[in-house]
């Protein structure tokens, strides 16, 4: 089932009224956060009724302190993939401004939670908090279940394996030193970019090394450098790659950081169309090279490098078989 996107405000359809709704940020829908969405998806199921994500555009604290908004894991095209891999009916995007943040805990619970969800339970981390001031907290939240007769289940923090709590500052950390294999075990699935192939100075064609270019939020987090990847097409075809990331140092063009991806066996025009990029391990720093023919020699080792981490590359979970390795 395809997952159906629901701007906050508006009227449920009666096939998602009645549901279980795990409430979030869920940005980069890690481990932890998967804790959560689990527990709703199996009361859910327990039910028979529908699972449901209710989520916050954009991120509170892009609202309330933007100078210091953290970059997103997982922008919201990309976070309902993720949603509707794990098996959720639909996602409801809040719109979150100052505005919304003004109302009351009891307008949050009556208005939304109840008269437009009509929600049976309500699936959510242990220190969820919500409404004017913060106001509502879990005690508040399961007294108005009582009241208003929907289920509350408060899920603890989940810990690693050396029972660190799972979080997505401590993975956006990750990122941006480089450290993929870490960031991406705790995510649960290869860290995945999207965006639109555009056209650019097609002097990787003229190389040998034809690429698609995207050209990511400034605010990415990705580290430079030369990644192993896989490659999914507007399509939802999937090939290998390897994928340069940065400023182009050896070109000396002084232009915008942008992902290049070569991806292997691929005949045909990606133009225009949405892509994912799943970065599945980080070879190399980006690297200034004397010439054209130095840079060449590196790519050509860059691809066979690649390619040999791709050969025995195996899945992470469930989720990241299902983004990263299923057509």
């Amino acid at each position: 089932m395809k997952i159906i996107r629901v701007q906050g405000g508006e009227t449920l359809s009666a096939d998602l009224r009645g549901g279980v709704v795990a409430i979030g940020n869920f940005d980069g829908v890690h481990r932890g956060h998967q804790s959560v969405l689990d527990r709703a998806l199996e009361i859910a199921n327990e039910n028979n009724v529908p699972a449901l994500v209710m989520t916050f555009e954009p991120h509170p604290r892009a609202v309330f302190t933007p100078e210091n908004a953290p970059f997103r894991i997982s922008p919201a095209s990309l976070k309902a993939v993720l949603l509707e891999k794990l098996g959720f009916s639909a996602v409801i995007e809040q719109s979150f401004d100052r505005d919304f943040a003004s109302n009351s805990a009891e307008d949050f619970i009556n208005n939304i939670l109840v008269n437009q969800f009509g929600v049976s339970h309500v699936v959510t981390g242990f220190d969820f908090h919500f409404g004017k001031g913060r106001e509502g907290g879990p005690a508040f939240l399961m007294a108005a279940g009582e009241e208003r007769g929907f289920g509350v289940t408060l899920v603890d923090a989940f810990r690693d394996e050396n029972t660190e709590v799972i979080s997505s500052s401590r993975i956006r950390e990750l990122l941006i030193n480089g450290e993929l294999a870490e960031a991406n075990a705790l995510l649960g699935y290869r860290f995945t970019v999207e965006g639109e192939i555009i056209k650019g100075r097609q002097l990787g064609r003229k190389l040998g090394y034809p690429t698609a270019n995207m050209v990511l939020h400034q605010e990415n987090g990705l580290k430079p450098g030369v990644y192993a990847v896989k490659f999914r097409d507007g399509k939802g075809t999937l090939y290998n790659g390897v994928a340069s990331f940065g400023v182009r140092p050896t070109l000396e063009d002084d232009g915008a950081p942008i992902l290049e991806t070569f991806v292997f066996d691929h005949q045909g025009d990606l133009y225009g169309q949405i892509c994912q990029v799943h970065l599945m391990s980080y070879l190399r720093e980006e690297l200034k090279f004397d010439d054209l023919d130095a840079l060449v020699v590196q790519m050509k080792q860059d691809e066979a490098e690649a390619r040999e981490v791709l050969l025995h590359a195996t899945s992470l979970s469930v989720l990241d078989q299902a983004v990263c390795f299923d057509d």
